[in-house]
């Protein structure tokens, strides 16, 4: 069969509504490629990955520690105590701290954008996050500044294992998966590097080290 006939039957296939094709097993049919070894410590290495894609990474003992480090934050960049969040993420005592936020979705003049993460990755330092409808897309792309909370947990070691356990944990994937590596970038116009081009140019990794409050 010619290369061009093997892509004439693939389509035919595909667009035969009797043709079912197990995805999972498909994968699974696929060896694994090559991984480089990664040192044990993946929370180490995520942070340090993190910090070198530019974001500012730091630790608190429990979630009950986020609003005030959020706080001091804001207050150190001269920023708005005020954000839009998940609605997942509207239990914690923001008003305690200081920062009016509101769980909703974003909204073009919205400048903080507060949610959590569904996993980070410690390859490459990259947050993985799931659409829904209580963690809006929105909240992380459109503010300019995007703080996203990580419990040590929730970080494996690479892109594979992430995608291994969200087809684990989710038997129906979400409507959008996004990866945040950093602030927004481009070198689009005179191969100059310009953060916040398409999205935030300011992203706050909070890591939780201990048990998350109220859990």
């Amino acid at each position: 069969m010619s290369a061009r006939e093997n892509i004439l039957a693939r389509i035919a296939q595909a667009r035969n509504p009797r043709v079912e094709v197990d995805v999972d097993n498909e994968i699974r049919r696929h060896a694994r490629g090559p991984i480089p070894p990664l040192e044990k410590d993946l929370v180490k290495r995520f942070c340090e990955q993190a910090a070198r894609l530019a974001s500012d990474v730091v630790s608190v003992a429990t979630t009950s520690d986020v609003p005030g480090l959020v706080a001091r934050y804001l207050n150190e960049r001269r920023l708005p105590l005020k954000a839009v969040c998940w609605p997942s993420m509207a239990s914690l005592d923001w008003r305690a701290a200081g920062i009016e936020v509101e769980p909703r979705a974003a909204r073009g003049d919205d400048l903080v954008g507060i949610t959590g993460t569904f996993l980070g990755i410690a390859e490459t330092g990259t947050l993985m996050l799931l659409s829904g409808p209580t963690t809006p897309a929105t909240v992380s792309l459109l503010p300019e500044t995007h703080v996203a909370v990580v419990e040590k947990q929730q970080i494996v070691a690479t892109m594979e294992d992430a995608w291994d356990r969200l087809r684990a944990e989710h038997r129906v994937l979400p409507r959008a998966v996004n990866f945040v590596s950093g602030p927004s970038r481009t070198a689009d116009i005179e191969q100059t590097v310009t953060l916040g081009a398409h999205g935030p140019y300011r992203v706050l990794i909070i890591v939780v080290d201990g048990q998350v409050s109220g859990q």
